[in-house]
This record gives C-alpha cells, sequence and structure tokens, in this order.
C-alpha cells in the first residue's frame, strides 16, 4: 500500500496555526476540469481563494479534496478544490506558508465528471469593504510574486 501524501496534512496544519494567531489563511490554487470555483476570479490559470472559518461555510480539508460554500457576489457557491491542484497556502497578513508541487487531480466522486460541462462561474464581488480590500490585496501579492514563490518552499 502506498505511503499517502503529506501534503494535506501540512494545509490543515498550517491552516490551524494561522487562525490559531489570528491570521487569514489563503490557497493558491491551479485551476484545471476538476476544479469547481467562480471562474471570473481566476488569473493565469490560478485562483487565491480565502478559507478561514470567518469566510466559509462547511469548510473540509480531506486527504484529497478541500470543500466549502463562499459567498461570491451576495450567492453561495460550493467550491471543491483537489489538494493535488493546491500550489500554495499562506498567511495573508503575514505572508508566511508553504508551497507545494501541483499534480494532476483525479474528478470529485459522486460528481458526473462531465469534461465538456464547465466548473461553476458567477460575476462576483467582494461582500464587505474587508473582503474588498482583502480581495484587492491578494491579488495584488499574487501578481507581484508572479516571478517566484520567494519565501515557499516545494514540498514533494
Amino acid at each position: 500500500m502506498p505511503e499517502t501524501s503529506t501534503k494535506p496534512y501540512l494545509i490543515r496544519a498550517l491552516h490551524d496555526w494561522c487562525t490559531d494567531n489570528g491570521y487569514t489563511p489563503h490557497i493558491v490554487v491551479q485551476v484545471d476540469e476538476n476544479t469547481v470555483v467562480p471562474m471570473d476570479y481566476v488569473q493565469d490559470g490560478q485562483i487565491t481563494l480565502n478559507i478561514s472559518y470567518l469566510s466559509t461555510n462547511q469548510l473540509l480539508i480531506g486527504n484529497e479534496y478541500i470543500e466549502f460554500q463562499a459567498r461570491f457576489g451576495g450567492t453561495p457557491e460550493d467550491i471543491f478544490v483537489p489538494v493535488a491542484a493546491v500550489s500554495a497556502i499562506f498567511a495573508r497578513e503575514t505572508g508566511a506558508g508553504m508551497g507545494f508541487e501541483v499534480t494532476e487531480s483525479e474528478p470529485y466522486p459522486g460528481s458526473s465528471a462531465n469534461k465538456d460541462e464547465p466548473s461553476q462561474s458567477s460575476t462576483s464581488e467582494p461582500q464587505t469593504k474587508e473582503d474588498e480590500k482583502g480581495a484587492d490585496s491578494t491579488n495584488k501579492k499574487a501578481k507581484d510574486d508572479k516571478g517566484g514563490a520567494g519565501h515557499l518552499r516545494i514540498i514533494k
């Protein structure tokens, strides 16, 4: 039996660390056909998602998938992210976090994995001024970090 990946355990640990220290955990995701996110926020094949307990409903960080509901433009959206597609987790306030190798993901079990069907999309806006500020700073940070991960380290 193959050994399980350390990646989901490290994601959960860093999520807990961010939460315990009052930071806002964000994940960077390489969007593929198995990722269900609002496509309006995908830039260069990536999306940065706030996965704090205050910004999500029914957050589950499993070994294969990260699942939750979040509001985009006032409408609740179901988000499904394969752990394999997560390239980093970091604290928004400090930038401290960890980078990961992105591997090929599997379709979510129990869903009709129809590759002709596009991922969920919505015209979404941040709900509050704080969300708007966070979204702007997150997008700015993602754009600033294009040249390299800087302080993030790739874990295989």
